[in-house]
């Protein structure tokens, strides 16, 4: 009992409840979920016991909380959708739901929000879900503490975990997504945060996004995932803090930015990806002190993207460090730290005496030709990149950092 009104009161911090409480279950006076809708006024709570409630279309077009002990079970019986809302300042806590249905058609899902504004959706477990949880030109809603897990192995079969569409001011916190088609999805939402989730082992993204300027994507853990992170025809975007770990594939990469500008990627960490960063039509991007370890290709930036800054990261035990497609470069790549640099410091101010270039010549061989992969580590392919190096003729000579760091920076 004294959880229950401790987790009354955590809400109230967000939308102040001033009404009743109304029970719902096998002990108490009213057995439905459907029928404490219609009785319960605004601003009350609809308190649900534990247990197995066959509800479909669940409505809620009031001001109300719906709260859940025990966790009662919500079952979609694989055709309807479990929860929709239709209100503004609506609570839905603490339920398991599961086998919503599918459709080609309709964006099925275990809870939707319709063009609500101040949704708590919080500590819910979705299983068996299409989408997850999905909001519709929703503002100022919060998706936080949920477990979503779906189980398709094919696209076509399965929905986004968390999907945001044509949204403003959202908050996506502590989620975990499991097995989903694309782990979270935004299209065209603005200043919205996405932080401390666990996006993995999801068919496609685990984090997708196009058309959603002015956001903030801080300390997510993105992981086993079909093709890593994919950010497209955005401006204003900040990464921060999250990782980027073992997206393994023939396209796969850590974190794709296509037609991106003006944003800032800091603190990242990139590790045992096909390749860390696909950069293609980047144009004003500050990225520093990321960390790219044990990749294929630690950063490939087509001669499409201009004017970014790569300074202070670090990269160690690629396979290859650089990749492009151009001759020239109209980027800034300084005091770096290469763990492939044999240069000297003869002054020891922690900076290389001559310059490195990261892009060599194999790793361009291997761009056009993959099979040529097999002569990786031969004596050739060492005497090719070492005279490449000293009478550059292919690979792109101001490609280069100018002033190496001596040692990796602690990150």
């Amino acid at each position: 009992m004294h959880k229950i009104f401790y987790i009354l009161f955590s809400l109230s911090l967000v939308i102040p409840a001033k009404g009743n409480i109304l029970r719902v279950g096998k002990t108490a006076g009213c057995k439905t979920i459907q029928q404490a809708i219609v009785m319960v006024s605004n601003g009350d709570t609809i308190l649900v016991e534990a247990g197995f409630y066959s509800e479909k279309n669940i409505a809620i077009r009031k001001k109300i909380i719906l709260m859940g002990s025990g966790y009662p079970v919500l079952d979609g019986d694989n055709k309807f959708e479990i929860i929709s809302i239709y209100s503004d300042n609506v609570v839905v806590t603490g339920f398991k739901l599961q086998h919503t249905g599918r459709s080609s058609m309709d964006d099925i899902a275990a809870i939707k929000i319709y063009n609500g504004r101040n949704v708590v959706i919080q500590n819910n477990i979705v299983d068996d879900g299409f989408f997850g949880i999905y909001a519709e030109g929703a503002h100022h809603c919060k998706i936080t503490g949920n477990r979503l897990t779906a189980y398709h192995s094919g696209e076509e079969e399965s929905g986004n975990g968390i999907h945001c569409w044509k949204s403003d001011s959202m908050e996506i916190t502590n989620n975990t997504i499991r097995g989903h088609r694309d782990g979270i999805y935004f299209e065209f939402v603005t200043n919205s945060l996405i932080s401390c989730n666990i996006s993995e082992h999801n068919i496609r993204y685990g984090l997708h996004f196009m058309f959603s300027h002015n956001n903030s994507y801080l300390h997510n853990i993105f992981r086993f995932n079909g093709a890593g992170v994919a950010v497209m025809y955005t401006h204003g975007v900040k990464m921060t803090g999250n990782s980027f770990e073992n997206n393994w594939g023939d396209a796969s990469y850590g974190l794709l930015l296509k037609e991106i500008s003006d944003s800032y990627i800091e603190g990242n960490k990139f590790i045992k990806n096909t390749t860390g960063i696909m950069m293609e039509g980047g144009t004003r991007i500050t990225m520093i002190k990321n960390t790219f370890q044990n990749n294929g290709w630690a950063l490939k930036i087509q001669a499409s993207s201009i004017s970014n800054k790569i300074n202070n990261n670090n990269f160690i035990a690629n396979t290859f460090d650089v990749g492009t497609n151009g001759s020239l470069s109209l980027n800034d790549f300084t005091n770096n730290y290469w763990d492939k640099y044999d240069g000297y410091d003869i002054n020891r101010d922690g900076k290389g005496d001559v310059p490195y270039h990261p892009v060599s010549l194999y790793s361009m061989i291997v761009e056009r030709n993959p099979p040529s992969m097999l002569l990786f580590r031969s004596f050739i392919v060492s005497l090719m990149d070492k005279t490449e190096k000293v009478l550059p003729g292919i690979t792109p000579e101001n490609l280069k950092d100018d002033q190496p760091l001596m040692k990796p920076l602690p990150l």
